[in-house]
């Protein structure tokens, strides 16, 4: 599991640290890291370290010092170390004092030839885009597609939100010390590098899984197990007009392993034809026992619609809220007030603006806590990097690195993976997490399937490699 920290928790941590050692020892402990990774990026690209060219691109403090000792570093391993000073009157002293002994050279711009470029413009504390000058260099950078490593974040990115404002610095590699920051997640970094430099940091309450913690959770029959103990999900979906999307959703808890999956609604002849495992009703209340409810996607606006929603939310189960289901809840939020079972909320963007009353905005994590809060349920805001989040609880993050899913059907997939998942019993922030997860990554595999190069995918193809995506845990 990933833990991300804010700038401040960093900085606490870094406080003992910085006491205790020499001056200069821990800023030469994280450039150390920071060149161990650059010349593994220069073997990568070019072959070898001996011989190469870089250039560090230097603002003030500490993050320009750890730009220029890495510098040194790869400097005194044969590579041919340039830095361009955008302050020279504020750059770290020591550390280019070290540089230009070791034989690194200060310039003005970017050396032909130059195979790497270094951005340490500005660190954790920087905020707003680049600056005129930084901002040119880059330009220039950028224009060349010279591949940029940067130290802790891409300058120009907020470290909070990833988001950018103006000029901002295209990193292929960041590497960061101690432990992640929200930026590593949100914003576009490129690849992650984290470098342990001895930070002793408590587990934070902003998280994302990776491979082996969904494996862990995901529900697996054990010897004493029969289609009932695995977990029996309910589906309120679909319509005459929307067909399509009980078939989607119902799938989906199918493929994500439920003992039993019960269809409720008109779509049960489609849903059938699909998925004959299914046992469907015409509605909610002959539909049997089911342990939680995956109700909205497809259901309609109408009464109908209205009713099932209302059914699922008053049954004291576990519930997973989508697509016109939280239309519903936008005018009538008073149907979760109170409810002590898990409840998930699935909003798009538009779908949270008419929630909370105004968009995410920048601050996309910020956003969803405050709704979870409000609301006393948990919510999955979608989005390249979806954000999850728990009533007074934890966040999790997952980054999705590409836009495969964003596609039409692919909420319902979705919806009908993390409605398994509660009914098998995880708690509500895990079971969205872990869906979330196994999403994407069959949104991935989709689009690799069946050649090397991605192509465009669909709803359809996504549910068809949840199992192979649960597979490859």
């Amino acid at each position: 599991m990933r833990h991300y920290y804010t700038a401040d928790q960093i900085r606490e941590a870094e406080a003992p640290l910085l006491a205790s050692l020499p001056d200069g020892a821990l800023m030469r402990r994280a450039a150390n890291g920071l060149a161990v990774a650059i010349a593994r990026e220069l073997v990568l690209r070019t072959g070898g370290v001996s011989g190469r060219r870089i250039c560090a691109v230097v603002g003030s403090g500490d993050n320009g010092g750890d730009a220029l000792w890495a510098a040194t570093f790869l400097c005194r391993r044969g590579a041919g170390s340039a830095a361009i000073l955008l302050n020279p009157d504020r750059t770290h002293r020591k550390a280019l004092a070290a540089f230009i002994a070791a034989g690194g050279r200060v310039v003005e711009s970017i050396p032909a030839g130059t195979a790497l470029v270094i951005d340490g413009v500005v660190g954790i504390s920087g905020s707003g885009p680049l600056r005129p000058n930084a901002a040119e260099v880059f330009a220039a950078v950028h224009e060349a597609g010279v591949p940029v490593v940067a130290v802790d974040i891409p300058s120009g990115m907020d470290v909070q939100t990833g988001v950018t404002e103006g000029p901002h610095v295209r990193a292929a590699l960041t590497v960061t010390f101690g432990g992640l920051k929200p930026v590593h997640a949100l914003g576009e970094c490129g690849h992650v590098e984290l470098v342990d430099i001895g930070l002793q940091l408590p587990a934070s309450d902003m998280v994302s899984f990776d491979a082996a913690d969904v494996a862990a959770r995901w529900p697996v029959p054990g010897p004493t197990d029969d289609k009932y103990t695995q977990g029996v999900t309910g589906i309120l979906a679909g319509s005459a007009t929307y067909p399509g999307a009980a078939v989607l959703c119902t799938g989906a808890a199918v493929a994500a392993t439920s003992g039993m999956v019960r269809y409720a609604g008109s779509a049960g002849q489609q849903v059938l034809s699909q998925w004959p495992e299914v046992i469907a009703a015409p509605n909610a209340s002959a539909s049997g026992r089911v342990q939680a409810w995956a109700v909205g996607p497809g259901l309609g606006t109408d009464d109908t619609g209205a009713a099932a929603l209302w059914f699922a939310l008053d049954s004291g189960l576990p519930v997973v809220v989508d697509a016109d289901g939280l239309t519903i809840l936008a005018a009538h939020p008073d149907l979760v007030d109170g409810r002590e079972a898990a409840t998930v909320l699935t909003p798009h963007a538009g779908e949270f603006a008419r929630l909370a009353g105004s968009p995410p905005g920048d601050d996309r994590v910020g956003a969803t806590r405050r709704l979870a809060d409000r609301l006393g349920v948990t919510v999955l805001l979608k989005g390249n990097v979806t954000v999850i989040a728990e009533p007074g609880g934890p966040v999790y993050l997952n980054p999705a690195g590409q836009s495969w899913a964003a596609t039409a059907g692919s909420g319902d997939v979705l919806t009908g993976v993390i409605g398994a998942l509660l009914a098998a019993g995880l708690p509500a922030g895990e079971a969205a997490a872990a869906g979330a997860f196994v999403h994407a990554r069959a949104a991935n595999l989709a689009a690799s399937d069946p050649g090397p190069h991605p192509a465009p995918t669909s709803a359809s193809r996504i549910l068809a490699h949840v199992r192979t995506a649960l597979a490859s845990l």
